[in-house]
């Protein structure tokens, strides 16, 4: 059995930091020129009133993505705007698989569109809009980062 290799480079290495999603179980399993896929599994402390997850999971998977393929390159990239279509419901134990993809790039600015599926089956659409910010300020702020934010999400 060969075991399959982690992701490097600058999105991994934020990732790796990222112990808002670390906490939630997430996993980067890939990452690429402008792409990432990440997965988590919906535990039942993710669960709404209704029993099923909570969207906001839902949406952090996907920015996590979105972070991850928008830092892809090395520059700090930070979210400008997001917006995210809720498909399908998810539940305890299902097995949630979020793919960023870049769409476009001017200037400082990207729009990353990512698919989150449980399997074949679609849950939500994310659309996510950046702004490369050069190099973040990173003393006397909570995070690390201006206001206390994540690069890209």
């Amino acid at each position: 059995m060969v075991a399959s290799k982690s992701p490097t480079g600058p999105a991994a290495a934020m990732f790796a930091a990222d112990r808002a999603s670390s906490d939630l179980g997430m996993e980067l399993l890939d990452v690429g020129e402008g792409t990432a896929t990440v997965r988590m599994t919906v535990a039942r402390s993710m669960l709404n009133g209704h029993l099923i997850a909570h969207g906001g999971y839902l949406f952090m998977l996907a920015d996590t993505a979105f972070a991850c393929a928008c830092n892809s390159r090395g520059q700090v990239t930070v979210a400008a705007g997001a917006d995210i279509s809720f498909v399908a419901p998810a539940a305890e134990g299902d097995v949630l698989v979020a793919v960023a993809v870049e769409r476009a790039s001017y200037g400082r600015s990207g729009i990353y569109d990512v698919t989150v599926r449980r399997g074949g089956d679609v849950v939500a659409e994310f659309r996510g809009r950046s702004r490369a910010a050069g190099r973040l300020a990173r003393e006397g702020r909570p995070g690390g980062s201006p206001g206390g934010g994540r690069p890209g999400g």
